[in-house]
């Protein structure tokens, strides 16, 4: 698959926290921090490494993202209108009573392939619809974003065990290492040490990169497609409300949506950001 061109998917991944920050101050309630620290990671997913088709949601030899940090799914959501999945005008429902786009994803959705929220769970969905792809022989391959936070539940590590036993190489999951969950720092919740060493010791291929470098990003897809016999982890380490100053490593960010006058001032942050990339 040729590559996009790094500076474009800057400004794309730009864009989409506007369209982030919009929904949040719209809604008055959601996530974002966690879906501001998420969205490098999508974009280089979606609009460079994953198999997939607007026009044909149900596609059945599509490649699978699922979103095992369903509170991020703001991020989601705009990366799926931005692509076509939906409307765009549907991203200012988010939250509504009656709208398909809620504070988590649900399947019914064009593009949402599970609902999502419930932390932990991801995984271990992704390894049975990988081992479904592979009875079936299905050339697919399934991505699962995770939290760093998230590695908390005991599933994760059950679900780990799971995919290095039966050589999943068609699953690859993300974990957006933010360093901060809804009680504080993570080292200070249930300090999940080094991921790295831990998903290597739990039979994985293992790649540790900046989760908002585009290029390492689009590398470690490349990466894990390419290997043979073990699945892939991608340590995504991220800034927690990344792109706006003042919600960077804020804890009180993780479930708190803006107002419209720090809307505003996010908005200008983000457009000087813009004008600055080269």
């Amino acid at each position: 698959m040729k590559r996009p061109n790094v500076l474009e998917l800057q400004k794309k991944a730009i864009g989409i926290r506007k369209d982030i920050l919009k929904m949040l101050m719209i809604a008055r309630s959601g996530h974002t921090g966690g879906s501001l620290s998420a969205v490098d990671i999508l974009v280089a997913l979606y609009y460079y490494k994953l198999k997939n088709d607007p026009a044909r949601p149900g596609w059945k030899e599509r490649d699978r993202f699922l979103l095992s940090k369903g509170h991020a799914c703001p991020a989601l959501y705009a990366v799926l209108a931005d692509k076509g999945y939906f409307p765009r005008d549907l991203l200012w429902t988010l939250r509504r009573l009656g709208s398909p786009l809620q504070g988590h994803p649900q399947m019914g959705l064009s593009g949402i392939e599970i609902s999502s929220g419930s932390l932990g769970q991801g995984l271990s969905i992704a390894d049975g619809i990988a081992l479904g792809a592979r009875m079936d022989g299905l050339d697919i391959r399934v991505y699962c974003l995770m939290g760093d936070g998230e590695t908390n539940e005991g599933q994760i590590w059950e679900a780990a065990m799971t995919a290095a036993h039966y050589k999943l190489d068609n699953v690859c999951g993300i974990v957006d290492c933010n360093r901060l969950q809804i009680d504080g720092f993570c080292c200070d919740v249930k300090d999940p040490g080094a991921l790295k060493h831990k998903w290597q010791n739990f039979g994985w291929n293992t790649i540790e990169i900046d989760g908002h470098d585009i290029k390492a990003l689009m590398d470690a897809y490349d990466e894990a497609q390419g290997i043979k016999g073990r699945p892939t982890m991608i340590i995504a380490n991220t800034v927690k409300g990344k792109g706006v100053s003042f919600i960077e490593n804020k804890v009180e960010w993780h479930g708190v949506a803006p107002k419209a006058e720090e809307y505003e001032k996010a908005i200008l942050e983000l457009d000087e950001a813009l004008k600055s990339l080269k």
